[in-house]
């Protein structure tokens, strides 16, 4: 059974960066896309970035210039690198697979706090 396991969240001051991973356990096939969604109180769940397989990649208009999506392929490892981290940053952030084989199936961590203080 596939699960994804994220590390690197926490706490940090208003301008400090954070890097998130999330590793995929178990073996898994037909990856299409590997992103990143938060999702702070009271709020709806909301994309932060996504790429593609092949290196593309799309970012929130509210991060665009401070967060970085990178991946390893080889290792089913995908990153957040995030810079200039506002209070506004503040939520539970959730790394997302989507695997295309027959059907589509999403695979979801299991969240990692990010709190940015002022």
């Amino acid at each position: 059974q596939v699960q994804l396991v994220e590390s690197g969240g926490g706490l940090v001051q208003a301008g400090g960066s954070l890097r998130l991973s999330c590793a995929a356990s178990g073996s898994i096939f037909g990856i299409n896309t590997m992103g990143w969604y938060r999702q702070a109180p009271e709020k709806q769940r909301e994309l932060v970035a996504v790429m593609t397989r092949g290196g593309n990649s799309n970012y929130a208009d509210s991060v665009k210039g401070r967060f970085t999506i990178s991946s390893n392929n080889v290792k089913n490892t995908v990153y957040l690198q995030m810079n200039s981290l506002k209070p506004e940053d503040t939520a539970v952030y959730y790394c997302n697979f989507v695997v295309l084989t027959t059907t589509v199936t999403n695979y979801w961590g299991q969240g990692t706090q990010v709190t940015v203080s002022s």
